[in-house]
């Protein structure tokens, strides 16, 4: 826009009514929003995209489409752009994708969220996991030092099912049995204690399933603390490491640096988290593990919508 266009733009906002201003308002941060998206997703694809298709690197630039670049492919000759392969592929709405963000960060219910988004509910459901889908990969690969390890249970919930085997119950209700039952998903969750964390939906909380969570992730010379469970002691011993088991039923909690405190913490913050969910369905249970990581891992610097937007686009890897 030249100068003298601007000025007589600016020359009219005198003129506008008081709501004309708030759409005017509305619409500018809209627009800056969604450039912002855009330089988000398009910093997914680096200076040498590869086609999602194929994996070949002879692609060139090809136009643009919905504010993004379009690039085809030499190889297969399929046009793509830095979101295609991907679950965030055709959502509308970029400029209130930070929002989303934001929407993420606070917590809100699906109903809350279509609120603020001004969008239908089923839409931010609908939102709400394709943000949280690459969150669930995202979690530390290795644990060294001194590693802390214990099973939290989650109720089992079929919300959203029309059929079910058992008899129905207020959305986060109590078990049918009292104890750790079928009724109830094993979380196994292993922390070091420089903060790395990552998390394991279990069948069972046995040898075979704790020893095939926590072999892959603990380093060789680990110091594996956990609570008295026998299991966790077996899983120990054929994975190798030093094992460090703390008699929680007779009140020992520490025994000098070995105790499982930090992740009984990490289970207590993710429980009261969970808690304004009312009962989370078992078959979204892996999203919402994912986004309390995300939300345990920020820093209060660095929680901030970008963050999520760069961990919903795939470029974010921070365990």
């Amino acid at each position: 826009m030249r100068d003298r266009d601007m000025k007589r733009l600016m020359s009219l906002m005198s003129q506008l009514t008081f709501n004309q201003r708030a759409k005017l308002r509305d619409e500018l941060f809209s627009q800056s929003a969604r450039a912002e998206v855009v330089q988000a997703i398009e910093s997914r694809v680096g200076d040498q995209p590869l086609c999602p298709h194929c994996q070949c690197e002879r692609v060139v630039r090809n136009g643009q489409a919905d504010g993004l670049q379009r690039y085809k492919c030499r190889g297969c000759c399929k046009t793509f752009n830095a979101l295609s392969g991907t679950l965030m592929a055709r959502l509308r709405h970029k400029g209130k994708w930070l929002a989303q963000a934001q929407v993420l960060e606070e917590g809100l219910s699906v109903h809350a969220a279509a609120k603020k988004l001004q969008v239908a509910p089923s839409t931010a459901f609908r939102w709400r996991h394709r943000f949280l889908a690459h969150a669930q990969t995202v979690k530390a690969k290795a644990l060294i030092g001194i590693a802390e390890a214990d099973e939290t249970f989650i109720l089992r919930s079929n919300k959203g099912l029309h059929h079910i085997q058992r008899k129905a119950r207020r959305r986060g209700g109590k078990s049918s049995t009292r104890g750790t039952s079928d009724d109830h998903v094993p979380v196994l969750v292993a922390r070091d204690r420089s903060g790395a964390c990552t998390d394991f939906m279990l069948r069972r909380s046995d040898k075979a399933q704790l020893t095939a969570a926590l072999s892959p992730v603990l380093a060789p010379d680990a110091v594996l603390c956990t609570d008295g469970s026998s299991a966790m002691a077996a899983a120990a011993r054929h994975i190798g490491v030093e094992h460090h088991a703390l008699n929680m039923t007779s009140g020992t909690r520490t025994q000098g640096p070995w105790h499982i405190q930090n992740v009984n913490a990490y289970h207590g913050r993710l429980k009261a988290w969970m808690q304004r969910f009312h009962g989370v369905a078992t078959k979204y249970l892996a999203s919402y593990l994912g986004w309390f990581r995300a939300l345990d891992r920020f820093s209060p610097a660095a929680s901030q919508p970008a963050s999520w937007l760069a961990l919903a686009v795939g470029t974010s890897h921070r365990p």
